[in-house]
Formats: structure tokens, C-alpha cells, sequence
């Protein structure tokens, strides 16, 4: 029987996992970081994308993290980091 890994290759492909910093999102981020993904997260929470980012960080070394915030006028902005 194949394995997971064997079937899901992403070596190459870079993953977006909105809401990455914790539960089913973060998950998601390890389970693509594992396939080979290199994975950029997005979540409102600065601490908890830290705290996730440095999880991340002992399956996969190319990581990003973005905090997204609300703007005034209601609009959401990604924030680099």
C-alpha cells in the first residue's frame, strides 16, 4: 500500500492556509509543510502566528506569516512578517 506522503508530493508548490496559527488551520500548514509545500499563514493573532510559525519551523525552514488586521473603513490588510 502506498503512504500518504508518496501520493500527496508538493515539493515546488507554495501553500496559503488562512486562520494557520492554530487548530484545523495549522494542521492543514503542517500537513502541506510535510508534502513539501512551503507554506505562508495568515491569521488576526501576532502571538499565536509566532507561536505557530515557530512549530512550523521544525518540519518545513521556508515559512511565512502574516497578520491580518481591519482597517477603519472595514477592509482587511495583510501585514508582512
Amino acid at each position: 500500500m502506498t503512504k500518504a506522503p508518496d501520493l500527496f508530493k508538493l515539493d515546488g508548490k507554495v501553500a496559503l492556509v488562512t486562520g494557520g496559527s492554530r487548530g484545523l488551520g495549522l494542521a492543514a500548514a503542517e500537513g502541506l509543510a510535510e508534502a513539501g509545500a512551503d507554506v505562508a499563514i495568515c491569521g488576526r493573532n501576532e502571538d499565536s502566528l509566532a507561536t505557530a510559525l515557530e512549530q512550523l519551523k521544525k518540519n518545513r525552514a521556508r515559512l511565512h506569516r502574516h497578520r491580518v488586521r481591519r482597517e477603519q473603513r472595514g477592509r482587511r490588510r495583510a501585514d508582512g512578517g
